[in-house]
């Protein structure tokens, strides 16, 4: 097995991009959703009722600002927020984000035509990964979702695809195009396991870097979004719920948490250290 892609979200909920290689922190990898949309009170504005965000690139400068693009929108160019303004946020476990510059605030407003604040994490340590998400004392994580990374497997998305296209057999429909694994916004994606044998790790090694796996990854109807046109249709769920569920919901992909630090590389080997 080996790591077949890497992707970094500078924008949490934005569209990503791919890398040859990074840096894994405690909390994540380096520059990863490190900057958030949030409401005029602070809420976390969602992607399922903001899908326009996905629209949305962002790059890390070197300075450690944000470029931004998104189609209809003109281009911009933030410094960086260091001593910004701390608001209120409602993310889990974290109280507050530093403003990001005024003009940003307008950027999003217009293009998701809700007011939008955007705001930076300064500090990662801050935010603690929830015990009800496998999380243990120490653990923390960026803007991300419930665990510093999420990893797929193409095989797991091979094995979906089929059965897919099963279900279109089975209703009389024309068979679908495969899904693009950007669906399931990944941090690590791996080639060369059985499908679903991920489900089975407790801790796997990346390259140099060592990861526990926290839980199994539960999917939500972001997943329904094309993330190429924003628009939102029936898969993947409606196989997953055929294919994987239990305790009421839909399972694609393993959360985990790193035990150290380090670079890693498309190419690297990939290597499950203990079972469940």
């Amino acid at each position: 097995m080996q790591l077949s892609d890497i992707r970094i979200y500078p924008l949490k909920s934005g569209s990503g991009s791919s890398r040859e290689s990074a840096v894994v922190e405690p909390w994540g990898l380096a520059g990863d959703r490190r900057w958030a949309v949030i409401g005029a009170g602070g809420d976390d504005l969602r992607l399922g009722e903001f899908p326009k965000k996905l629209t949305v690139t962002a790059r890390n400068l070197a300075d450690g600002g944000l470029a931004l693009t998104a189609p209809g929108m003109p281009d911009l160019t933030l410094p960086p927020a260091e001593g910004g303004q701390r608001v209120p946020v409602g993310f889990s476990g974290l109280d507050h984000a530093v403003l990001a510059a005024p003009q940003a605030h307008g950027w999003f407003t217009w293009l998701l035509g809700h007011p939008a604040r955007l705001v930076w994490l300064d500090d990662p340590r801050r935010r603690p990964v929830a015990p009800r998400h496998g999380g243990l004392p120490g653990d923390t994580v960026s803007f991300a979702s419930d665990a510093p990374l999420l990893l797929t497997s193409l095989s797991s998305l091979k094995r979906l695809d089929e059965w897919i296209i099963e279900g279109a057999a089975e209703r009389g429909e024309d068979p679908p195009q495969p899904l693009e694994m950007a669906r399931f916004r990944p941090s690590v994606v791996i080639d060369g396991a059985e499908p679903y044998e991920e489900d089975g790790w407790a801790e796997v090694r990346i390259g140099e870097v060592d990861f526990r796996v926290t839980v199994i990854c539960d999917r939500c109807a972001v997943t329904m979004i094309d993330p190429a046109t924003a628009m939102k249709g029936r898969e993947p769920l409606r196989t997953l719920a055929r294919h994987r569920k239990w305790d009421g919901k839909t399972w694609f992909g393993i959360r985990l948490v790193p035990r150290n630090t380090g670079a890693i590389s498309v190419g690297d080997p990939v290597t499950p250290l203990r079972r469940r």
